[in-house]
């Protein structure tokens, strides 16, 4: 009878979840940042999943470990590996990569009846031949098959989620395929160190962040004019600053037939709460002429109370309650729209808030364009509240000016991608032409996997850039919209400039990734697909690691569908099959 696995037994549970809670202030490298994912699982907890899966338990080798305390003393040795193996700053230490891939290969040799090799090059060998494939079906942010490459297994991937698929070709599909290769821009070839040696990606990283640059330079000279600097006051130093950020307030007509204003829906007035700097919208009330303006006011006054939240609204003009149906129905029949609270610009060493003023507001009235996504939200899903306002169609989701600004950034990927196959157009014969999805590893694929993480920059770069995302006063900064799973209404907005230099810049979503992608050490080649999971060949001899589904508790179909709609008119040409 076969021996148990240490899974099967005992684990470190105290370190791993230490490990594993430690992630989530973990920006810098993680795989998490090259796009979002809900319920991603921690990378520490599937690395010492799939390691203790594959390793014996002592107690399987009497043999070898004939008493109780031999086996403790071996099973505590073991965990002496996984309390190292599954440290952050040890993802990538090949020494303690090598020791756990050494007690794999120990274990599949035992039960080959076989002394294991020991050198880490004959190791490796080992486990490709004789370890089993990992299979996980359902394969989301793609921890498990990214982990599994990690410890040297052969990863394969499916999910029926064509953005999770997206995600998990571009952490274990895309980099091997391109593993220890030199960058192929202009700028890199003429700084080309020959006696550099490229670590797995990290060529590759290097023009995805080149050809964004470009894509960023490009997008800006056509629509920058959108973006108009602010002038600064002389209290905070004059001349003219980047705009950050937008604040917008939606509105509606008040139901009060003596009132009848325009009336701002806010959450919160204050813009920062941080001491030394509070800072919040004050409005002016002109209840002659029913309107309201907005200017600024800082020091240890409070913030005027809000005028909308869960039970309903009130007008600021004539101080009458207004119901949320009256709002919703405005909201559907089309009669909602905005004014701008603040303008957030880049100031010395902070944030600078102003008032609005009317280049500004002129700025933003831009004609929706004739592409953006006219895809229907569903009508109901768990966590959507939008719909109950009107807010029934992708585009919906963005103002005419987001609008703007994401078609532009993903017409600009299939631009980007023919400029690199233009640049390396002479170093290639017939067969760099071939494409990614062929199974190409030339210059033409090389080409499409650099537009895939491209396309990825602009599909993260729509969580900070759509009507959704609100504004932190204790933060000073953006929330994206995805701040949790679900889309909720807001009602008083940010919206970034994403040629700020800021978070919702489409060079800093970019930085994330690239440096996600440095962080990839080598590994096997991976597969992800796109297929249902009772559609996964089940032949024996795999091993089935996996997350389950969550089922209606989470919509992932229906949350994706945010990102789809742009990835989709990125990378069609790319993966015909999954967009």
């Amino acid at each position: 009878m076969a021996g148990k696995k240490l899974i099967e037994v005992a684990l470190p549970l105290e370190a791993i979840n230490k490990e594993a809670a430690r992630e989530k202030s973990i920006r810098h490298g993680h795989p998490s940042t090259l796009h979002l994912w809900w319920a991603r699982r921690p990378l520490a907890a599937c690395r010492a999943v799939l390691f203790a899966s594959l390793v014996d338990d002592p107690s399987s080798h009497p043999d070898r470990f004939p008493t109780e305390e031999a086996q403790e003393k071996e099973r505590q040795r073991i965990f002496a590996i996984i309390e190292e193996l599954v440290k952050w700053e040890n993802s990538n230490d090949e020494r303690v990569l090598n020791a756990a891939k050494a007690e794999i290969a120990r274990s599949l040799a035992w039960a080959r009846g076989e002394e294991p090799p020991e050198e880490p090059a004959a190791v490796q060998a080992y486990i490709t031949t004789y370890a089993p494939p990992v299979l996980d079906p359902f394969c989301g942010g793609g921890s498990i098959p990214l982990e599994a490459q990690r410890l040297g297994l052969e990863a394969h991937a499916s999910d029926l989620n064509p953005v999770a698929v997206l995600i998990t070709k571009a952490l274990i599909e895309i980099p091997p395929k391109f593993a220890g290769q030199p960058p192929v821009n202009p700028e890199a070839r003429r700084k080309l160190d020959h006696s550099k040696t490229w670590r797995g990606a990290q060529g590759l990283a290097e023009d995805v962040r080149y050809y964004g640059q470009w894509m960023r330079d490009e997008a800006e000279k056509r629509i920058g004019h959108l973006y108009p600097k602010v002038k600064l006051p002389k209290e905070h130093g004059g001349g003219e600053a980047t705009v950050i950020a937008w604040l917008w307030a939606r509105t509606v007509r008040c139901p009060n037939p003596a009132c009848g204003a325009q009336m701002p829906l806010v959450r919160s007035f204050a813009l920062s709460m941080k001491e030394g700097k509070e800072t919040w919208v004050e409005p002016v009330i002109d209840r002659t002429a029913k309107s309201v303006r907005f200017q600024i006011d800082s020091g240890k006054g409070k913030p005027p109370e809000g005028t909308v939240g869960r039970r309903g609204a009130r007008c600021i003009v004539c101080e009458s309650p207004v119901p949320l149906d009256h709002i919703r129905a405005e909201g559907k029949g089309g009669r909602m729209s905005a004014q701008m609270m603040a303008i957030v610009a880049e100031g010395a060493r902070r944030r600078v808030y102003l008032p609005p003023n009317e280049q500004h507001e002129r700025a933003a009235h831009v004609p929706v364009p004739k592409d953006a996504p006219d895809t229907d939200m569903p009508a109901q899903a768990l966590g959507f509240r939008v719909q109950g306002y009107g807010m029934t169609k992708h585009r919906h989701l963005f103002t005419p000016r987001q609008l703007v600004a994401l078609t532009t950034f993903s017409n600009l990927v299939s631009g980007a991608r023919d400029r690199m196959l233009d640049d390396v157009g002479g170093l290639g014969e017939a067969h760099t032409r071939e494409a990614l999805v062929e199974g190409g590893s030339g210059a033409a694929a090389r080409a499409d996997a650099v537009a895939t993480y491209l396309a990825l920059g602009v599909s993260k770069l729509a969580d900070y850039s759509s009507a959704l995302v609100v504004w932190s006063p204790t933060r000073d900064q953006a929330k994206t919209t995805f701040a949790r799973q679900a889309l909720a209404m807001v009602w008083d907005s940010a919206e970034v400039n994403p040629f700020a230099g800021a978070a919702g810049d489409l060079a800093v979503s970019l930085r994330g990734m690239v440096e996600a992608l440095e962080a990839l050490g080598p590994g096997p080649d991976g597969v992800a697909l796109q297929q249902d999971a009772i559609q996964v060949p089940w032949e024996g001899g795999q091993l089935f690691s996996t997350d389950p589904p969550y089922y209606d508790n989470v919509p992932y179909a229906d949350l994706s569908d945010f990102f789809y709609v742009w990835l989709r008119r990125s990378l069609a040409p790319v993966f015909p099959a999954v967009c």
